[in-house]
């Protein structure tokens, strides 16, 4: 059976034009072709963006950037976008979100508790789901959200880092998890480690995309981690690291040693209390307290990425150090006469040249004979169209400082069979973002790599297998039946590795990865087919672990099975659906899944927006059997964007709303506020009419409207060099459009301007919902304060009505039927009674995002979409 055109997780695809009803098949699915799941057309257009893209992944993204999009370098935008709305006008100071914390959890709270609705097992293969816009049996099966790091020993336990749900326990080899780190303030893993003496350390701050959203609150030790939970009493040392994210803890002597984004520090692991010591920061002068601490890169300036230790004498020491994307003080360094000094000679195959050392990852033989490592070139990067990968590396000698010897690189892991073989796009494109190294603690040269895809080799990299490829779609054994998961082909992993493990469960050896989509486990020495794919991969995403990043929710009446279905646009996973009477939760669209609409009065009519705001339409619930690839009439969703899509004129995750009063009447903001009134039978991005153009440079961040009253947030330029926001607002039909023009003395600050909720009632009665921090942290013109204001008079004046609300990242707010206001935050969520001015925090989630907030079609129910955990409801009526 021919494949289709897949979206790449991350990517946009730009080569279905505005205009086009149906989803064009390419040439490779005509019958009888059988190459790419990319269309021709899409292939040569993703390698000549990722060839004029080169170069473009900068510290941080400069006003004016013309960045057409691939994959690798939206994963760095979508970061730096997530991380601007939080951190301009200026430069964050470290703290905030600990504070932050603190005044939250000190609010009075309503009543009521939040009840997840997302802990089912999430099917990405589901074949109810088998539509154009589906990526549904590439073969990864049950997922959740990004694990950043993964840690098991040899009794069966296994723990899992996510990237914002915290960590999580297994104690029967993998399923049936248990969150083990709620307590504390940061919910982001940068590092799991287990010592000598089993206890487990938590690296806090992901570390894999440097967005300050990210950042954590130092370094946790549980002293017995089969039973216990971890607290803020556990921390390690001070508060030297926190507000920073940590790539790695290495273990050496008595010394536990972290590679974090302010240099290599280190605690001896015998006495816990006492400050961390900074062993080295290549430019100190970036560090906070420092001379150029609010320079615009300092974030970028002390990026350190592994330690590797010598097992025969733990004084001597290597650091990988550098920004992903280069600069002078990029390599490896070691001590010399007690000095760290750069290592410019004597390494073998393992680059010394700046432009040649990025991301890097250590591994050792349980043995110490063997050192690993994997390369990403800054250089490569820059200039090569298809990876950033310089090379998979072995040290035979054991110790770090070499002689090394390259024993793969992309090209050859290319031809193992791997699902990335067009130009473009193959393995180590993303090197940068994807790495894990691990060494079978049994055999010094049995190691597995993680990339894009899962390698292996059992020869000391004499040969590889792709034993886990990016998905099977490729490959002739995948087929769209929606009676087998994937064809004949056996189950995959997700895509994009962070994080390995190996231990052991029931006397047998397994290795356990941690990517995009959760965890994922097979024996060590497991069986593979013929081609190298491994055939013996088990997802660990049960259900029981919820740690899925929604950017969105939506909910409308399941007419066909009673209740209510609950959309979402996910992080790499693509849309979730959730019917009335399911026990597994759906994918009905996928790659990933920004903003989304669902028609209260029919939960199958639903709008679901890719990045950049690429729409697309579904008036079934994308319900398909995949007949579509051979009669393109039978598709049943359909690519619907604006025209700020294609001319890339629109954010990452770009604001989509629906009138309040009329939800066929939808607004999407990019450059230009646009208008289609056809409600979910649009079929065209040419339905679309722009009633307002905001500006060269500027572009949309939240959108509202009500009874064809229209509000419009934006900013341009949007980092902190030159930030600049503002308000416009209009009608729905294009008439009385005009800036709003906000006042100089700072009642609105100069931050990021992320939703608005208007009051039902009186759409002249509007709520403004702020990112970012107050001037107490941010460094930066205007910042000022406040996170919530409000407007009685169609937004030409506002007042601060934050009260007591906690200085913390506003994301979303609605206003609930009786007239109380509900503020979603970074941190969790707030709600403030009608006719009251202080603000209590709604029930006690974790100190997780919360990007959206709706409510259900009868007003009674709230959802809450969490960038960690999942979905979330409660009842309106327990706030009060």
């Amino acid at each position: 059976m021919p494949a289709p055109n897949r979206r790449r997780r991350w990517l946009t695809i730009c080569a279905t034009t505005a205009s086009a009803g149906l989803l064009a098949i390419p040439a490779s699915a005509a019958p009888g072709g059988h190459s790419s799941p990319f269309g021709v057309r899409t292939l040569r257009q993703l390698a000549a963006e990722r060839e004029h893209a080169v170069g473009a992944m900068s510290p941080s993204v400069k006003a004016g950037d013309d960045d057409d999009g691939n994959e690798a370098d939206e994963i760095a935008e979508g970061a730096d976008q997530y991380a601007e709305a939080r951190t301009s006008p200026g430069i964050v100071a470290p703290g905030a979100y600990g504070a932050a914390w603190a005044g939250l959890t000190k609010l009075p709270r309503t009543g009521g508790d939040w009840r997840n609705i997302t802990d089912l097992p999430y099917n990405s293969d589901d074949p109810r789901y088998r539509d154009a816009d589906s990526n549904s049996s590439g073969g990864s099966g049950d997922v959740t959200g990004r694990m950043a790091a993964m840690a098991a020993d040899d009794d069966g336990y296994v723990y899992a880092g996510s990237a914002g749900g915290g960590v999580w326990r297994s104690r029967s080899g993998g399923g049936h998890w248990r969150p083990i780190s709620d307590r504390l303030p940061s919910q982001s893993t940068g590092a799991l480690a287990l010592d000598r003496a089993g206890r487990l350390w938590l690296g806090t701050g992901e570390a894999t995309t440097n967005a300050d959203a990210y950042l954590g609150s130092g370094v946790y030790v549980l002293s017995d981690p089969h039973h216990g939970t971890f607290s803020s009493r556990s921390r390690v040392g001070g508060d030297e690291l926190e507000s920073t994210t940590i790539h790695e803890l290495r273990f050496g002597g008595d010394k536990v040693w972290a590679a974090t984004s302010e240099g290599v520090w280190s605690h001896s692991t015998r006495k816990l209390s006492g400050a961390w010591k900074l062993e080295y920061a290549p430019n100190p002068d970036y560090l906070p307290g420092g001379p150029k601490a609010d320079d615009p890169d300092a974030a970028y300036k002390n990026i350190a990425n592994d330690i590797a230790i010598d097992p025969k004498d733990p004084s001597k020491v290597v650091l990988a150090v550098g920004w992903r994307s280069g600069d002078d003080y990029n390599g490896f360094y070691t001590k010399v006469k007690g000095a760290w000094t750069r290592i410019t000679s004597g390494l073998g195959d393992l680059p010394a040249d700046p432009d040649d050392v990025g991301n890097v990852t250590f591994a050792r033989s349980a043995d110490g004979s063997r050192y690993y490592a994997v390369d990403q070139s800054p250089a490569q990067l820059n200039t090569n169209p298809d990876s950033g990968l310089e090379g998979i590396y072995v040290s035979k000698s054991g110790s770090p400082t070499g002689p090394w010897t390259k024993i793969a690189d992309y090209k050859g892991l290319a031809a193992d069979n791997s699902a990335l073989t067009t130009a473009g796009y193959m393995p180590g494109v993303q090197a940068w973002y994807n790495q894990f190294l691990a060494v079978d603690p049994a055999n010094a040269e049995h190691v597995y790599a993680g990339l894009e895809e899962v390698y292996e080799t059992k020869d000391g990299g004499g040969t590889w297998s792709t034993v886990g490829p990016y998905w099977n779609f490729p490959f002739p054994c995948w087929s769209i039946d929606p009676a087998r998961q994937t064809g004949s082909c056996s189950q995959t992993t997700h895509s994009d590795q962070h994080g390995v493990a190996i231990g052991r469960y029931h006397g047998k050896s397994w290795v356990y990865v941690g990517n995009d989509g959760g965890a994922y486990k097979r024996p060590v020495d497991g069986a593979q087919d013929s081609s190298g794919h491994a055939t013996d991969w088990t997802s660990l995403n049960d259900g029981t672990i919820d740690t899925l990043q929604y950017y969105s929710v939506g909910v409308g009446k399941d007419l066909e099975r009673g209740g209510v279905s609950v959309t979402g646009g996910l992080q790499d996973n693509g849309q979730s659906i959730l019917r009335g009477d399911d026990k597994v939760m759906g994918s009905n669209f996928g790659g990933d899944g920004g903003d989304t609409l669902t028609d209260p009065a029919n939960g199958c009519d639903i709008a679901q927006e890719y990045v950049y705001l690429a729409v697309q339409v579904t008036q079934n619930c994308a319900v398909n059997d995949g007949s579509w690839t051979t009669d393109p009439s039978k598709a049943t969703s359909y690519n619907v964007a604006p025209a700020d899509n294609a001319t890339s004129e629109a954010r990452f995750i770009a604001p989509l709303a629906a009138d309040a009063k009329d939800s066929s009447t939808w607004i999407a903001g990019g450059r230009h506020i646009w208008v289609q009134t056809h409600g979910y039978a649009i079929r065209s991005g040419t339905e679309w009419k722009s009633v307002y153009d905001l500006g060269s440079g500027r572009t949309a961040t939240a959108v509202a409207a009500s009874g064809g009253k229209v509000y419009a947030a934006w900013c341009g330029p949007c980092n902190n060099e030159g930030f600049a926001r503002g308000i416009s607002v209009g009608n729905a039909d294009g008439t009385g459009w005009h800036d709003i023009a906000l006042p100089v003395d700072g009642t609105v600050p100069n931050r990021y301007l992320s939703g608005f909720a208007v009051d039902p009632r009186n759409a002249d009665h509007v709520f403004l919902a702020v990112n970012g921090f107050s001037r107490h942290w941010t460094e930066g013109p205007g910042a000022g304060v406040g996170h919530v204001f409000e407007s009685t008079d169609g937004g030409t004046t506002w007042k601060d009505v934050s009260a007591n609300l906690p200085d913390v990242p506003a994301d979303s707010a609605v206003v609930t039927p009786n007239g109380g206001l509900v503020v979603a935050t970074d941190l969790g969520v707030a709600y403030r009674a009608p006719g009251h001015t202080r603000w209590q925090r709604v029930g006690s989630l974790p100190a997780v995002a919360v990007l959206q907030l709706k409510l259900s079609p009868d007003g009674k129910t709230l959802y809450a979409a969490t960038h960690g955990r999942g979905i979330y409801t409660i009842r309106v009526r327990d706030c009060d």
